[in-house]
């Protein structure tokens, strides 16, 4: 049962090194220069806000200062607070890692980004952070993905993983589905720190929200640890009216508490003690420089608090520590509610240089190598210097297993056939693969799977229906299976789905991961999966089953615009299979471009929906049919060519058999009709781009897909938005005529809906004749 631990200054007070503050005073000037500089002395011709959080970053100044320069290990992993980052980038500055020249380019095209990113920021960054409550979470995935690494190939070492969050961003739900996962309890590594300054962007939090929170953190099994006050306040609660004195200030509501952070010494004499004699008293004792400092005593600006706080985390279990401090300590803006994006005058900037110690017309300079703080920081760098990870290559994948599928079969339950067989023909890239479902594995076809590599779990744990003989899927969970099942939330699966398709990056070790949800909740999951693309993840998100074709479900399990996410989601290229055999060959051409430099996420939308698998017309001969997948790869592929065409039927995924269907009847009706399978409108676009000259790429499947010659009247249609393929006609500069969904769907018969939709084969009719009467 997890604990609540509250730690004082009191406890601890041994004297704190000076160069140690020197180095935190040094951190607080370079992070208010890095914003102040972006901000007023940079030219700016545009006058447009560049912005910056010195406030947030004063915060998190003492805290940050206690991790680098006396806590982390070269193994362990930061996420740093988005608003943080000048701080991350004033330390990694004064450890030799940033060049000065980028102090003057935050926010400046190719300088120091917004937020930390560890894609684009030129010095270390473990984390991409700034989308609320995603980086905040990623450590956890982190800790889950490298001890799965360490199942694999056993080298990606032990470390910490820190979270150092605000606390308004622990508003964000996907922070609660995370918290709340049960693999997470086993993560000891995980240790989040929160500034509990007690602000939003807005506003000063109204509540005292702190017990709440505390109280959740365990409740989720997590050691939670509250650093609430530093020396000064701890060594007055011990003296007389001391004790109300503390009282007064834990039961104060967080506004007034901040108000007081305003008032000079008079008003504070009048405010603090509430008409409490005893507190009165105490507080007549203290000069007003003493008073002043009394009350902003917080356990987050406490160094040597801080370090007895980090010696008090338990490694069998995720801690939580509760740091309290003000934000915007120690600049004039502090604890004001609107000092959120507040920026430091001249006038006040010299005055904090003064007290730092600082030249403005100077403003980053190091400390001299033989000075102590300069010594410390030197030991520092050495201390955390990560040696240099060889980058494991991904093991060879074939490109075509060379089976051909035959009968009634859905592109859903194809994917499991696949990776059964990816075990057979290629181990070693198999052994690679992992899997992640949020409680779906079995309707998403992945039992075979399952079954056959097992489920992945910090320990072993017994299955206690092995030996059920009605039990047709084994939960056989230990540390060597390739599948990670978390509950049900959406965001938990892709933050995990990211940091395994990171690992090739942080470890050296790539793996395959294929995370595989219902496609109506693709877009519920879209921003954190976007998200781990940014920070150089790369995986393969797989929605099934997927649109209206999943008819008996009703609407609210109808996706519909999840088609167009290939051509609009960077770093990703997507795909919907009509075919088993095309499911096939484009996974095993995703899955070549994961774990590696330059490679690329995927999506790929399934259906439930079977179909006769003879109608993909595969061909016998070798070289027709790898002329084949080099076009089901490419984005697209003729499937019926008509002698005299009138019209070209361009579909997509489960609704080929009705546009083939289509086509038959119109050759009947004397209207010759080309047919298209596109597997991958993202991929069109882009070709459709190249040949225009707009960017570098391929273009030929364009040609081979809708030759020049055959440019005919379009119709396109696809079990989706209808505008996804609206972008075909433009190929030639041909009229076309989309069909698709465009609104909520209803419950019923496959028939019904597609007719509702005007999906259905008499509906495509309708418009190819229509196209041929008009051309």
């Amino acid at each position: 049962m997890s604990t609540t631990t509250e730690m004082s200054r009191h406890q601890y007070a041994p004297a704190e090194p000076a160069a140690l503050v020197e180095i935190e005073q040094r951190v607080l000037w370079l992070s208010m220069a890095i914003v102040d500089y972006a901000n007023r002395v940079r030219p700016n011709p545009t006058g447009l806000k560049v912005g910056g959080h010195q406030a947030s970053c004063a915060s998190m100044v003492s805290l940050m200062t206690s991790l680098w320069f006396r806590q982390l290990r070269p193994q362990d992993r930061v996420s740093v607070k988005p608003h943080a980052s000048p701080v991350l980038h004033a330390i990694n500055y004064l450890l030799g890692g940033l060049d000065e020249s980028y102090l003057t380019e935050l926010r400046a095209f190719g300088g120091l980004q917004s937020y930390p990113s560890r894609s684009k920021d030129p010095d270390q960054v473990d984390y991409s952070t700034g989308s609320v409550g995603i980086g905040a979470t990623a450590p956890i995935w982190g800790a889950l993905a490298r001890r799965y690494v360490n199942t694999v190939a056993d080298d990606a070492g032990t470390g910490r993983q820190y979270t150092l969050v605000g606390d308004a961003e622990l508003d964000e739900g996907a922070v609660w589905e995370a918290i709340l996962d049960p693999t997470v309890t086993e993560l000891g590594e995980i240790v989040w720190i929160v500034d509990l300054n007690r602000q939003s962007l807005d506003r000063v939090v109204p509540g005292i929200a702190a017990g709440r929170l505390q109280g959740m953190f365990a409740a989720a099994g997590w050691q939670v640890i509250t650093l609430k006050y530093g020396s000064l306040l701890s060594t007055l609660f011990d003296r007389d009216g001391g004790g109300e004195l503390r009282r007064r200030i834990d039961l104060m509501s967080n506004p007034e508490y901040q108000r007081l952070l305003r008032c000079d010494a008079g008003a504070l004499r009048e405010r603090l003690p509430g008409g409490n004699d005893a507190i009165a008293a105490l507080l007549a004792e203290l000069d007003d420089a003493t008073l002043l400092a009394a009350i902003r005593d917080l356990g987050g600006h406490d160094l040597a608090a801080l370090d007895e706080t980090f010696a008090a985390i338990d490694d069998d279990r995720p801690t939580v520590i509760f740091a309290y401090t003000v934000k915007g300590y120690g600049l004039p803006t502090e604890g004001h509610p609107q000092n959120h994006s507040s920026l430091l005058s001249g006038e006040q900037m010299v005055e904090l240089a003064q007290r730092c110690g600082m030249d403005l017309d100077q403003p980053w300079a190091r400390f001299d190598a033989d000075s102590a703080p300069g010594r410390w920081c030197e030991e520092t760098a050495e201390r955390l210097r990560r040696p240099d990870m060889p980058q494991a290559p991904v093991p060879a994948l074939p490109q075509d297993i060379g089976r051909t599928p035959h009968g009634m079969a859905a592109t859903q339950a194809a994917l499991g056939r696949t990776l059964l067989d990816l075990t057979r023909e290629a181990p070693e890239a198999a052994r690679r693969v992992v899997t992640v479902s949020p409680d779906v594995s079995s309707t998403t076809n992945l039992g075979g799977w399952v079954n056959k590599v097992g489920v992945w779990s910090p320990t072993e744990r017994r299955d206690w229906f092995a030996d059920d003989a009605e039990t047709m899927l084994h939960w056989r969970e230990q540390p060597s299976g390739q599948h990670v099942e978390l509950g049900i939330a959406e965001t938990n699966l892709v933050g995990l789905l990211g940091e395994l398709g990171a690992t090739w990056s942080r470890w050296g070790q790539p793996l395959l991961p294929i995370g595989v949800m219902y496609d109506p909740f693709i877009e519920r999951a879209l921003e954190p999966w976007s998200y781990g693309t940014y920070a150089g993840g790369q995986s393969i998100l797989i929605g099934t089953p997927s649109g209206v074709s999943l008819a008996p479900e009703g609407g609210a399990h109808q996706s519909i615009t999840t088609p167009s996410i290939g051509l609009e989601q960077p770093g990703c290229v997507s795909y919907e299979p009509a075919f088993a055999i095309d499911v096939e060959w484009t996974l095993l051409a995703c899955l070549a471009q994961l774990g590696q430099p330059g490679g690329s996420s995927a999506y790929l939308r399934l259906s439930t929906r079977s179909v006769d698998q003879s109608l993909a017309a595969v061909p016998t001969d070798p070289a027709a049919r790898e002329r084949r997948r080099r076009q089901v790869v490419a984005g697209a592929y003729p499937l019926r060519r008509a002698q005299d065409p009138m019209v070209t039927i361009a579909a997509m995924g489960t609704l080929l058999p009705d546009a083939l269907a289509a086509a038959a009847r119109l050759e009947q009706a004397g209207v010759g009709v080309d047919v298209v399978c596109v597997t991958s409108p993202g991929l069109l676009f882009d070709a459709l781009r190249a040949r225009d000259g707009h960017t570098e790429g391929p273009s030929w499947i364009l040609q081979q897909a809708f030759p020049h010659g055959r440019a005919r009247p379009m119709v396109t249609v696809l079990d989706g938005h209808p505008h996804t393929l609206a972008l075909l006609p433009t190929i030639n500069q041909v009229t076309g005529t989309h069909l698709g969904v465009s609104h909520f769907g209803q419950s019923g018969a496959i028939d019904d809906v597609y007719r509702y939709h005007g999906i259905d084969t008499d509906s495509i009719v309708r418009a190819a004749l229509d196209l041929a009467e008009s051309g």
